[in-house]
Formats: C-alpha cells, structure tokens, sequence
C-alpha cells in the first residue's frame, strides 16, 4: 500500500464515521439524507476507480474536506450549523453564514477535481481554455444544485425550508451561484500549480 492508498483509506474512515454520527440523530431526517446524497454518490464512485484512475493527495484531501461541509450541514440544516452562529457573532454578520461556505465549496473542490478530469482524460487539445471550461463547469454544477432545490421546494412546500437554507434572502440562488464561481476561480488561481506537480507525479 503506498501513500496515496492509505491516505485515500484514512480520508474514507473519517468522512465514513462523520457521515455515520451525523445520521445518528439529525435535526431532520429528510433534509439529512438529501444534504449528504453527494458524499453518498463520491464515496462509493472514489472507491470503485481508485485503483485504475487514483485521484491525486491534493484532490482526494479536497473532496474529504467538501464531504465533512455537507455532512454538518446535514447532521443540524444549514441554517443551525454551530459554526455558522459562532462566525454570525464573530463577524456580526446578519444570518448564519455556513451555507455560503457550502456554496463556495461546491466552486472551490468541483473545479479542482474538473481541471484533474479535464487533464487526465486529454479533453483539451490546448490548455488555453481549461481555466475558463473550468468555471463553466462549476457553475453548470452549481445551477444545477439550484434547480433541486426549486424542485424540493415545489414537491415539499414548506418542509424544504431546511433544505433550502434561504434565511429569508430573496437572493439567496444568486449569492450561491456567485460564491461557486468565486470558489472555482480561488482553486484553480491558488492551488493550480501545486496541482500540477501532482499530476506529473500520478501520471509518471
């Protein structure tokens, strides 16, 4: 097993028992399952390619990290996640703010795993358009994302209230998209070259 393979396994045990406590007793069942289904989905898919397509340390550490922001935000909904109250007082923010670090985190971790898919797989002939097709695709991620929760919303009325997260902001679906392409643009711009040093090594 080389280091790659145990990090991958101990990032698994941590999502694995965080995901575990968390759905022991969640503020809302519902909202729980429908908040973690993404780590739900990547653990599973991560698991089953690792051994032909291992995804670089950075990647693998990045999609763990994005995995334990869904889980708390499961395990209490958005909106009643401590965290969020502690940075609300810190800050002296209006709302509770976790969900807007979710929302920068559905940019930041989908676009350095993008670029990795992008580079790995020879989707561009030309690096020329990577940054670009890059956000594209987080943004594409993210409205997407917005469009389930318009869907919950119409489906469960007023049970998606939890899900959706809005805090009374009528703008809320604008700020989440906007804070995905900041968070693709953040990745790629701080994490770009450290990530190609990665993928020299993965592809040697």
């Amino acid at each position: 097993m080389n280091n790659r393979d145990r990090l991958a396994l101990g990032l698994a045990a941590i999502v694995g028992v965080a995901l575990v406590v968390s759905g022991l007793a969640p503020h809302d069942r519902l909202t729980w399952f429908m908040e973690v289904a993404p780590v739900l989905i990547a653990l599973p898919l991560i698991a089953a390619t690792h051994r032909h397509f291992p995804l670089t340390e950075l990647v693998l550490v990045l999609i763990a990290v994005h995995a334990l922001i869904l889980i708390l935000g499961g395990a209490y909904t958005y909106a009643r996640v401590p965290l969020g109250f502690w940075i609300q007082d810190a800050f002296g923010f209006a709302r509770n703010p976790y969900d807007r670090i979710g929302h920068l985190a559905q940019g930041f971790v989908p676009a350095m795993v993008a670029r990795e898919l992008l580079l790995r797989l020879g989707v561009l002939a030309r690096r020329g358009w990577l940054f670009f097709l890059v956000c594209c695709i987080c943004l594409a991620i993210s409205a997407l994302y917005e469009l389930i929760e318009w869907q919950a919303a119409v489906i469960m009325g007023q049970g998606a209230v939890d899900f959706l997260g809005t805090q009374g902001d009528p703008w809320d679906t604008q700020a989440d998209m906007a804070l995905a392409l900041v968070g693709a643009v953040l990745a790629q711009t701080l994490l770009g070259r450290w990530h190609d040093r990665q993928l020299q090594r993965v592809c040697a």
